[in-house]
């Protein structure tokens, strides 16, 4: 099996993997790394972001070809997503070196960090971070469910905060790259009824992802006591969070786009007391980006605050020329952000292949591919690499 060698790695209790980026966890997923690339005669190196980068024939001319995904995870998630890019990364690798393959130009497997954004709430962090699609001092500034900043976690992880921030340098090495993603919904298994051409195939091509948004809604109260305040003099905010978690459905619905809140915070969340705040986070992603911004106004105006947007991501076409070298693949665009859309906006060409999931589950232990289309998804971003290398 393509991941068999990380699939008790972040095993956790109440179902499926949690991997959060820069724990005890992290730390065998990196090691993991380094040691599936000595094992393929790569160089590892860990850039000032947190990503890690694998080199084949790191001295030769020209820019790199890249491939790769990222091994952090959701709470509770699947074993799919993002290990599948970085294993079939290396497998692709191994698969040209056996056959005496030599690269006219640097080749990187890559394994960016904190894409799931499950610690810190900030999606594609270590993409973000190296394109300056981020702003170093907000990053550093995140804090995970523990109040554990970015900048903390970081120096215990022995990795150093003042390191982090755009790097150019690393960008423009970059001529290309592609990630090999499990697909996120089930088009590929049953699109045909969607008009998807090619419906039914093992692996299929993103064209793009559509415009996606972060933004987190603050709620004030007046604390109290639960058994003496009159319900007619009170300020909860539990209920102003309640109606925003009731609108965000209602204008999804309205204005045909997905939204979703994950998350919710109330506190000090005392059974016995009126909370002094409360918090939602709204999730929100459509094929158009007006109709997004639209529903976060309009759930702004019912609640009467300003949402602070935690990220967004316009838009993104894929370069089509990469994969050409795939064959005729499907094409169909993806709900979900991704490394390589972060890339593909900082004006990296970049591209996805997706494999089938019969399933359509993401970001749970349901997630699932067939071995044998994982096997035909590295076989595919092989011929990409050949192509690419050549």
């Amino acid at each position: 099996m393509l991941l068999r060698e990380l699939e008790d790695v972040g095993v956790d209790p109440a179902g499926g993997v949690t991997r959060l980026s820069w724990s005890p966890v992290d730390r065998e997923l990196r090691e993991w790394f380094a040691e599936r690339a000595t094992r393929a005669g790569l160089e590892v190196e860990t850039d000032r972001n947190g990503n890690l980068w694998a080199w084949w024939e790191p001295e030769l001319p020209g820019t790199a070809f890249v491939v790769g995904s990222h091994l952090d995870s959701v709470r509770s998630g699947g074993i799919w997503d993002g290990p599948l890019g970085v294993a079939g990364g290396f497998a692709a690798v191994e698969a040209l070196r056996g056959e005496g393959f030599r690269p006219s130009r640097p080749v990187a497997v890559v394994a960016f960090a904190e894409e799931e954004g499950a610690r810190f709430g900030s999606a594609c962090l270590g993409s973000r971070l190296l394109t300056g699609a981020l702003e170093p001092e907000r990053a550093l500034a995140l804090t995970d469910p523990d109040g554990v900043t970015l900048a903390e976690a970081l120096r215990a992880a022995g990795q150093d905060p003042a390191s982090v921030g755009a790097d150019p340098e690393r960008s423009a090495r970059i001529g290309g790259f592609v990630e090999l993603h499990i697909e996120q919904g089930r088009l590929l298994t049953d699109g045909g009824a969607q008009g998807l051409a090619g419906a039914g195939a093992a692996v299929g091509l993103a064209e793009g992802i559509w415009p996606h948004g972060r933004w987190r809604v603050d709620l004030a109260g007046v604390p109290n006591h639960a058994g003496t305040t009159a319900l007619a003099e009170r300020v909860d905010p539990v209920l102003a969070m309640a109606q925003g978690v009731v609108a965000v459905r209602r204008w999804a619905e309205e204005l045909g786009i997905l939204a979703t809140v994950g998350r919710v915070r109330v506190r000090p969340g005392s059974v016995n007391a009126i909370a002094a705040d409360a918090s939602l986070w709204i999730d929100a992603r459509g094929a158009d980006a007006e109709r997004v911004d639209a529903l976060v106004e309009r759930v702004e105006q019912e609640l009467g605050v300003a949402a602070a947007v935690e990220s967004w991501t316009d838009a993104t076409r894929f370069d089509s020329v990469i994969t050409e070298a795939a064959g005729a693949l499907p094409r169909l665009w993806s709900g979900a952000g991704h490394d390589a859309g972060v890339l593909a906006l900082a004006g990296i060409p970049s591209a996805m292949l997706l494999v089938r999931n019969p399933t359509g589950v993401s970001h749970s232990p349901d997630e699932h591919a067939e071995e044998s289309d994982a096997v035909a998804g590295v076989a595919a971003l092989t011929e990409v690499l050949r192509r690419a290398a050549a």
